[in-house]
């Protein structure tokens, strides 16, 4: 059942809710324009609020409705995470879309929430904090994230290989944001 699970979360992972509401109101493809990156950032800067929202929750929930099937499965919570992160690898590199995906960062928020509220409070606390701060949402995923790896390893030890690999997972999508914030040309909003 553990694997059956985990191919159902990575193809729900795969699709973008960015391409598939962008066509769906006659918009351009997100991974066009823009930052190229089909997420909820750039749905904001492209089609606007509505659509970023929308995307953000459909993101969001790829990766807690994941968790939450396997918690109701009766798995322990590695394999909740395993599975989790199956849905966020389905979102960097999604099936559908020739395996051109988003960054990851929603729908591991999502999985996070899923698997361990203080730990999810902790990561978008800081995500919101660096955000606040320097209106950079690259720099905020880039801090959030590698965060919770000490909160882990004191608070739930299971969890830190899987949050291990989806925090190496994450930022190297980010590699490019994190060339340009080295360089000073990293957008801001």
């Amino acid at each position: 059942m553990f694997w059956i699970l985990t191919t159902l979360a990575y193809l729900l992972g795969s699709l973008s809710f960015a391409i598939l509401l962008s066509r769906l109101m006659g918009m351009p493809d997100p991974r066009i324009g823009g930052s190229g990156n089909p997420g909820a950032s750039n749905m904001l800067r492209m089609a606007g609020k509505k659509l970023a929202v929308l995307t953000l929750l459909g993101d969001l929930l790829k990766g807690l409705l994941p968790v939450w099937g396997a918690l109701l499965l009766g798995m322990n919570l590695q394999q909740q995470a395993w599975i989790g992160l199956a849905a966020v690898f389905g979102h960097l590199y999604p099936l559908y879309f020739r395996f051109r995906g988003g960054k990851g960062v929603a729908t591991a928020a999502g999985m996070l929430l899923g698997l361990h509220l203080p730990t999810a409070l902790l990561a978008i606390g800081a995500w919101l904090l660096t955000f606040a701060l320097t209106r950079t949402s690259s720099l905020a995923a880039l801090i959030a994230l590698p965060l919770t790896l000490p909160w882990l390893a004191w608070q739930q030890p299971v969890l830190l290989l899987p949050m291990s690999v989806l925090t190496g997972l994450i930022v190297w999508r980010h590699r490019s944001n994190l060339r340009d914030l080295l360089s000073g040309h990293e957008r801001h909003f």
